[in-house]
């Protein structure tokens, strides 16, 4: 074996060796370690995670600020809904007190028109049995007139009688010789002519008058004398 051949046969394992030690550096630098791995992949899903939720954020976003704008919708509309009852339980409120004043109101008209007519039924009725009475107290002025009712029980009973009426019903007996004529509380029946009066003057009671306050029951009846 020649010189040249023996170290060619040397150098083979040698070469081969080296070149596996190339290339498993070659690998060592080309393929990353499990720990770089790892690093790469937690960045990477970090990456996709922030996007994923930044994704997610927007539309929750836009959910709520139309749940809020939807809930302002709502309250909106209940607000006017009691704004809208409030205003129809004030006009309620305001007519039933409109009602209750007008029926105050009447009340109050019929109470006082009940005792105004009260008062003047009363009156009515009074003065309704006081003319009844006159004509009694015509022929209890007879008889005193004739003398018939100087004493004795029925004076009394008939002095009585025109005392209660004079006192509790205010009648009075009117009409006197000498007073002035008035046509509106005597009734002449007859006339004179007399040249000493200067008025139209009462000449004779022929049936006094009777008066009730300022109420004339009924006129008297009288003879007149006229001036000439």
């Amino acid at each position: 074996m020649s010189e040249t051949e023996n170290q060619g046969f040397q150098s083979g394992p040698q070469d081969h060796s080296d070149a596996e030690a190339n290339d498993q550096a070659s690998q060592a630098q080309v393929a990353p370690s499990s720990d770089e791995q790892f690093a790469a992949g937690a960045a990477t899903s970090a990456s996709t995670g922030e996007t994923a939720g930044e994704a997610t954020a927007q539309p929750a976003d836009e959910a709520l600020t139309d749940m809020s704008a939807f809930e302002e919708q709502v309250e909106d509309s209940d607000l006017a809904n009691a704004l809208e009852k409030i205003a129809d339980l004030e006009d309620q409120l305001a007519r039933a007190h409109a009602d209750l004043y007008n029926l105050n109101q009447e009340y109050s008209n019929y109470v006082r028109r009940a005792k105004e007519a009260a008062s003047g039924h009363r009156e009515s009725g009074q003065s309704e049995v006081i003319e009844a009475l006159i004509s009694v107290l015509d022929d209890i002025d007879a008889a005193r007139t004739h003398g018939e009712l100087e004493d004795g029980p029925f004076a009394a009973i008939a002095t009585k009688l025109e005392s209660v009426l004079a006192s509790r019903f205010n009648l009075e007996r009117y009409g006197a010789v000498g007073e002035e004529f008035d046509p509106a509380q005597h009734e002449a029946l007859l006339a004179n002519v007399n040249p000493k009066v200067q008025v139209a003057t009462i000449a004779q009671i022929l049936q006094p008058g009777y008066r009730r306050d300022e109420k004339i029951l009924r006129a008297a009846k009288v003879m007149v004398d006229n001036p000439e």
